[in-house]
């Protein structure tokens, strides 16, 4: 299971690290009177720092190593 974990959070840490952010539209009402409506596109943007995804990656390297320490030990 460990390891599985430790897989995972690795694969995570990588696309963190590579991929920094990602943007999205969203339709915005302006004016809502009655009938009439009016509305706009907004760009959103969703992003985070790189070294997030190298301390995810350090994570995943460290269950994972640990996993198979503590699997030799039983």
């Amino acid at each position: 299971m460990g390891k599985t974990i430790g897989l995972i959070l690795i694969l995570i840490g990588i696309a963190l690290w590579v991929w920094t952010g990602f943007n999205y539209t969203k339709k915005e009402k302006i004016v809502n009177a009655g009938a009439i409506e009016l509305s706009v596109d907004k760009q959103k943007t969703v992003s985070w720092p790189p070294y997030l995804g190298g301390i995810v990656l350090i994570a995943g390297i460290a269950v994972w190593i640990g996993s198979r320490n503590s699997h030799k030990m039983r």
